[in-house]
């Protein structure tokens, strides 16, 4: 499901809570592909081919992540930013 440049999950900015990580994202729906485009202003940048239309890109955002981090997908929780390009991502049981 990824492409784009080989980002390490070490890489990407993110601030540790006492149960897994929380990190900013930007998203780039209708995307021709899906995957992580970058880290860009402490964010990271992420297409994804999906509409932002009933939560279409967000539930793709989650299963994307999901995989990334190796985490299943109720471990991702869309904190702030559900409609927004924009968003706030929690991440539990990653250990950092």
């Amino acid at each position: 499901m990824r492409d784009g440049p080989e980002i390490r999950v070490m890489d990407i900015p993110f601030s540790k809570t006492r149960d897994g990580i929380i990190i900013e994202v930007k998203v780039a729906p209708r995307s021709s592909k899906v995957g992580i485009a970058g880290v860009m202003d402490n964010m990271l940048k992420v297409k994804l081919t999906a509409p932002p239309v009933d939560g279409a890109a967000n539930d793709q955002l989650i299963e994307l992540l999901a995989e990334t981090y190796g985490v299943s997908k109720s471990n991702v929780t869309i904190l702030r930013g559900e409609t927004s390009k924009r968003k706030t991502v929690k991440i539990t049981g990653v250990k950092m």
